[in-house]
């Protein structure tokens, strides 16, 4: 296994490029294997995660090839509907290939996911959704098959305990894109990513209206038909890298962003007496020696993104005041409470709550990434932080970050990737 060595308390400076959502790739990269004819995507990230997607399809027949962040996938070589524990244990997110499975081919059989070190994640909506559209599911050793000789549209409530579901709207979209007649989806997810993977359907020929709000209606169609796409900016990687510039007072630009999918963090921002500056594919960040501690309760799109809520957690560690976060989509997210602590922080749990008293500074030391944006905010905070930084178990940091500490580096941070001692 490979870890950071960070020498905090250099000041960024410069540009740095936002990279293709992985979130939205992998619901597309997902979906291509319903057309008629080889897709190209554009835009891609070329991240772990999005290895793993192609190994999947690899694995089932399709044909693929991955350049430059250009991806072509011809999935007329499919000739087994299989996704093995051995891959879909190392990423939740292939869940994705269920609606599309079932759609095109009437079939699939589909390992089932497993726990997550970040609380529980159910497929129950999965599930639900696909069963509401004429889906024949039944459980054997831990695989889901599901078998759909004849999907009808239906309405679909696809509210869950903790709002809506980003992957269950992606599943049951795309399943009812080649269903008979009308389906209805209430309570969908309303994330860029959801309407990211609506608008590549529609190029592929379905007929998709609502995308972005909690009622999506999908006439079905017969056949989709490969297509051309380029992927949306990662929000989530952009607004890493905007808390960089901001906890190590920096100013720093942010390209390829669309910045319309971050107002809830420059909410915060600004409410936290910093100033920021944004166009509509750039942001700069404009520091200050000190901020003042928030509130923030994450929430489905447009509230606060759990998928940040470690990185600001990071930065606030360094505020003036008590800071509170509330973490309402994934209540047990805060593995990464305890390495900060080690790093000089000050934070309390309470259940579901995060209570982080500002301290003056942050010292490094030697922590343990848990998970993917647990990781990333250990990065942010070691940047901050007085002296060595060493963060083990990086590898998570690969499924989700594009040359994550190259990036980094290139605008003044000290990041070293060396291999650990056994």
């Amino acid at each position: 296994m490979e870890k950071f060595i960070i020498e905090g308390g250099y000041k960024l400076e410069g540009e740095v490029q936002i990279s293709g959502s992985k979130n939205a790739s992998l619901p597309i990269i997902a979906a291509s294997i319903m057309g008629e004819g080889k897709t190209v995507l554009h835009n891609v990230p070329d991240l772990k995660d999005v290895q793993t997607m192609l190994k999947i399809l690899n694995y089932m027949g399709a044909k693929t090839k991955f350049e430059n962040n250009t991806l072509e996938i011809d999935p007329s070589g499919i000739y087994q509907f299989t996704a093995p524990y051995e891959f879909v244990s190392t990423m939740r997110g292939s869940i994705c290939l269920l609606g599309p499975l079932v759609a095109k081919y009437k079939t699939a059989r589909f390992s089932m996911p497993g726990g997550c070190v970040i609380g529980p994640r159910p497929i129950d909506l999965h599930i639900k959704g696909l069963k509401e559209l004429g889906v024949e599911i039944e459980n054997e050793e831990g695989y889901i098959l599901a078998k759909g000789d004849k999907l009808k549209g239906n309405i679909i409530f696809l509210g869950g305990n903790f709002g809506s579901s980003v992957l269950a709207t992606a599943n049951i979209m795309c399943a009812a894109s080649l269903a008979e007649g009308e389906t209805i989806i209430e309570f969908a997810a309303c994330e860029p990513e959801i309407v990211d993977l609506a608008n590549f359907l529609k190029k592929m020929g379905a007929k998709i209206y609502g995308e972005g709000s909690h009622m999506i209606r999908i006439e079905g169609v017969k056949k989709l038909k490969g297509t051309e796409y380029s992927v949306i900016p990662d929000r989530i990687e952009a607004g890493t890298y905007i808390l960089a510039g901001y906890i190590t007072r920096s100013k720093i630009k942010v390209n390829r962003v669309n910045s319309l999918h971050l107002l809830s963090l420059f909410d915060k921002i600004k409410e936290a007496g910093l100033k920021i500056s944004f166009a509509d594919k750039y942001v700069e960040t404009i520091p200050e020696d000190r901020w003042k501690a928030v509130e923030i309760t994450t929430l489905p799109f447009p509230g606060f993104p759990t998928d940040l809520q470690a990185q600001m957690m990071s930065f606030l560690t360094l505020a003036e005041g008590v800071s509170l976060i509330t973490e309402k989509v994934f209540p047990e997210r805060f593995i990464h409470v305890g390495e900060l602590n080690r790093l000089g922080a000050d934070i309390t749990l309470d259940g579901s709550k995060a209570i982080i008293k500002g301290v003056k500074s942050l010292k490094g030391a030697k922590v343990m990434a848990s998970d993917l944006r647990a990781s990333a905010a250990l990065v942010l905070a070691g940047l901050a932080a007085e002296g060595i930084t060493e963060i083990s178990r990086i590898y998570h940091l690969d499924r989700g970050y594009e040359n994550f500490e190259k990036k980094l580096n290139s605008i003044g941070a000290k990041i070293k990737r060396v291999k650990e001692e056994s």
